[in-house]
């Protein structure tokens, strides 16, 4: 049955009102009405003045609720990282899989698969965040697991029956022919600990490379004679890159140069959130190795950064308030950036007829109040 929300603030596209509202009906908004004109008997949700916005994305998710996806690559293992980061406004994720054994990425793969045939919320495909790296920009990766893409790897990162494959990878340990092959399949490839040149990065973006994990991270850094990895994705105008404005991660004039040459559109908000998001006991093991979560800091014993405590309502309000981005740019780069990015903003990513009802509704402070995907209604942050 159709119904609508009614009485919340929307930003459409150059200005906020709040005299229109939104009917779905079948998981799909099918009609942006003045409320004053809505159908007789037609089942009206009020939000109260709320915010509504598109739902948001996340393409590197880790972990969340107690769950890494290394540990448990499976339709249960995925069910609690959705849910974790449901009640923080992500309507749609990649769950991610660090740099492990291709048999794991084989199981994380046909689980994915499972997940989005049995109708999980929010599973969109998977990102194998590795192990097709560089040592020298290992991070917390185990890089005794890192290998080239030969021909098994290929027909595997190939093989998804059911949703988006996305792969990071070093473009310095493949070929622009391999980088090509994969896009070709459908494969979207991102460059990410990789110590890669400005021209190799530049040969692999011709090639078909999309976006860049984590910017700044775990990369080639801009020096004068050197562009490395960042000035190749700072001067591109097409590849996206994901970022991570947990406080920790980049410093607040790096996150100010990247969204100076990128814009809202080509900057999208990533987490790359591990077990920690949405989970009573904050410390967890990665691969072995303890990592401890101080004040939203997660290291491993040496002392590196270990993913993040982020989910994506913090960062928006982290965008919001460190950039002093309006909100409605800021959560443009958690929603319309990455589904451009995974090529299903026709789907989702937006407020308009035709797309599905995956939205979030917030309080003035950035606060979750009630998701939607589907136009199935969820509950909000704990």
């Amino acid at each position: 049955m159709p119904f609508a929300l009614t009485d919340c603030r929307l930003f459409l596209g150059s200005r906020w009102t709040d005299l229109i509202s939104l009917i779905i009906d079948g998981g799909v908004i099918t009609e942006l009405r003045k409320t004053a004109e809505l159908p007789d008997g037609i089942e009206r949700v009020s939000l109260g003045g709320k915010i509504l916005m598109p739902g948001f994305i996340d393409v590197q998710v880790n972990g969340g609720g107690g769950v890494l996806f290394n540990d448990e690559p499976t339709v249960d293992g995925i069910k609690k990282i959705a849910a974790a980061h449901r009640k923080f406004g992500t309507t749609g994720l990649l769950p991610t899989l660090i740099s492990d054994d291709l048999a794991v990425v084989d199981k994380a793969m046909r689980a994915v698969e499972q997940a989005i045939e049995e109708g999980v919320p929010g599973i969109l495909g998977i990102h194998i965040e590795g192990p097709f790296l560089n040592a020298v920009k290992k991070g917390v990766h185990d890089a005794g697991k890192f290998r080239a893409i030969d021909e098994d790897a290929f027909k595997l990162l190939t093989s998804l029956k059911r949703g988006i494959t996305h792969v990071t990878i070093a473009p310095e340990k493949t070929t622009p022919e391999m980088i090509k092959r994969l896009t070709d399949a459908g494969v979207i490839l991102s460059a990410g600990h990789t110590g890669a040149t400005y021209e190799e990065t530049s040969a692999a973006l011709q090639a078909g490379v999309r976006g860049f994990t984590h910017l700044y991270n775990a990369m080639t850094g801009l020096e004068s004679r050197a562009p490395g990895v960042v000035g190749a994705a700072l001067e591109s105008r097409t590849a996206f890159a994901g970022i991570i404005v947990d406080g920790f991660h980049v410093h607040k004039a790096a996150l100010n140069v990247a969204l100076h040459a990128k814009g809202t559109d080509h900057l999208m908000l990533v987490t790359d959130a591990m077990p920690s998001v949405g989970a009573k006991d904050k410390n967890f093991t990665l691969q072995g190795r303890a990592v401890t979560v101080t004040g939203g800091r997660c290291t491993a014993p040496d002392g590196t950064l270990a993913g993040s405590d982020l989910d994506m309502a913090s960062a928006v309000r982290n965008t919001h308030r460190m950039l002093g981005l309006p909100v409605e740019a800021a959560a443009k780069m958690a929603s319309a950036s990455p589904a451009a990015f995974l090529k299903i903003d026709r789907e989702v990513g937006h407020i308009r007829a035709g797309q599905r009802a995956d939205l979030v509704a917030l309080d003035d402070d950035i606060t979750v109040q009630q998701v939607w995907i589907g136009g199935t209604p969820f509950g909000a942050e704990k």
